[in-house]
């Protein structure tokens, strides 16, 4: 029953990597943008239709391992990533994805110029090296564009300022196949037109690419650590609501396909905070009302990107109604009880309860009694649903359990792969 489930895999991709570039108007498309000209230049070069979509998907996921809005722009602005750590984490988490994870040395090495290559005697045929320098040039290209000034007035500028770079950051080889394909006007309006994700998605590599509920759940997990992995604080929290919200479901009955569903949900409930600065999400106090304005917006950008993914739609809601009441009073929907399925929620009794588990800069996370306080509050003022909240207390021990388990999954990962690697970039910055 589950195989029946299925999305496009170009669908997928492009819209959960849209999401990694809401942070800012500076960031609009980044990944797009770069992924539609590695794809152009993949093809100028006749590459197998596999190593294409190795490196499309590469392409679209380069900056996965830049966690925070601050570093997402601080690279945007900058000729490299000079300690590279972002490359490092890509390069990680690609590898916990088994068909992704051909993609991952393409990420890890996209900063390295081709001097570095030539250093170490490596050859601009080997796949490894042709393909990121190819990544290498078209994130610079993508960087050099001025987002204020019309694409016609600066795409001249653009090709000379690659041109003096050939055989020193890269491969003279590479920047043949950008003039190649970079001759064309046609070339440019394309890539900063506003129909590009429309573009990608019906001529790109995965066009009649379709993946299952396995392989959406993997991919769901991947953007999930990427999420929580901004902060120390919140580096299990989606993995503990997809725990939550997966028990929930079982115990309330729904069924197995539904159940799985929902846990996907939880892995990307919070995806909109991809657009929030680590500034608000780790501020150590209370947020001020024009803070506060922003982060009711990731909700919003949840549903947003979700939504646009056909064969999981339905998914949409459960994932963004996390901070709305039965009542009205929450965010940013202003959702009634009328308007709140069944998954939705349980997500929202899901998102509670883990949060308030957890520990934040602001407080330590709660104990037993205290949480079950909290929520018989929330039932007894009919903010959120009684029969969904019953159900947690009734199988208290059993729910927090898993939740637990789940968490120090995704805890242990986080410390032995990037707890280390982020102390470290602080002391040598």
């Amino acid at each position: 029953m589950l195989r029946l489930i299925t999305v496009n895999l170009g669908n997928l991709v492009l819209s959960l990597s849209d999401a990694m570039d809401l942070a800012s108007p500076l960031l609009s498309q980044h990944q797009q943008r770069t992924a539609f000209i590695a794809w152009e230049l993949g093809k100028a070069a006749r590459l197998s239709e596999e190593r294409l979509e190795r490196m499309f998907i590469a392409a679209l996921l380069h900056d996965i391992g830049a966690f925070s809005v601050e570093e997402k722009v601080a690279l945007l602005k900058s000729e490299v990533d000079v300690l590279g750590h972002h490359c490092i984490r890509g390069d990680v988490l690609l590898e916990g994805v088994p068909w992704l994870k051909d993609s991952a040395k393409i990420v890890r090495f996209h900063h390295k110029e081709w001097k570095a290559w030539k250093d170490l005697k490596e050859s601009v045929e080997m796949p490894v090296v042709f393909e990121s320098q190819i990544l290498n040039l078209a994130d610079c290209v993508e960087r050099q564009i001025n987002r204020s000034q019309y694409i016609l007035h600066q795409h001249e500028g653009i090709m000379t300022r690659i041109s003096s770079r050939a055989g020193s950051m890269f491969s003279p080889e590479v920047v043949d196949l950008f003039f190649t394909v970079s001759g064309r006007e046609e070339f440019w309006l394309d890539l900063v037109s506003s129909r590009l994700y429309s573009l990608l998605l019906h001529n790109g590599p995965f066009r009649k690419t379709e993946i299952d509920l396995s392989e959406i759940s993997s991919i769901s997990e991947l953007f999930r650590n990427i999420i929580d992995f901004r902060s120390r604080f919140t580096a299990t929290h989606s993995s503990g609501v997809a725990a939550a919200a997966s028990m929930l479901s079982r115990i309330f009955g729904l069924t197995e396909m539904e159940t799985k569903l929902m846990e996907v949900a939880g892995d990307l409930h919070d995806i909109g905070k991809l657009a929030i600065p680590n500034s608000i999400l780790d501020k150590p106090g209370k947020l001020t009302k024009e803070e506060m304005a922003v982060i009711k917006s990731h909700t919003y950008y949840t549903y947003s990107v979700i939504n646009t993914i056909g064969g999981i739609k339905q998914i949409a809601e459960w994932a963004a109604y996390h901070h709305e009441k039965l009542d009205g009073s929450g965010y940013p929907f202003h959702c009634r009880a009328d308007d709140l399925s069944t998954g939705s929620r349980i997500m929202m009794v899901a998102d509670i309860f883990t949060a308030i588990a957890e520990d934040r800069p602001y407080r330590q996370g709660m104990s037993r009694e205290g949480i079950i306080k909290i929520l018989k509050q929330f039932s007894d003022q009919r903010l959120l649903d009684s029969k969904i909240i019953n159900l947690l207390i009734e199988n208290y021990d059993e729910i927090y359990s898993y939740v637990v388990e789940r968490q120090a999954v995704a805890r242990d990962f986080y410390e032995k792969q990037f707890a280390f690697l982020d102390n470290t970039m602080k002391m040598e910055v």
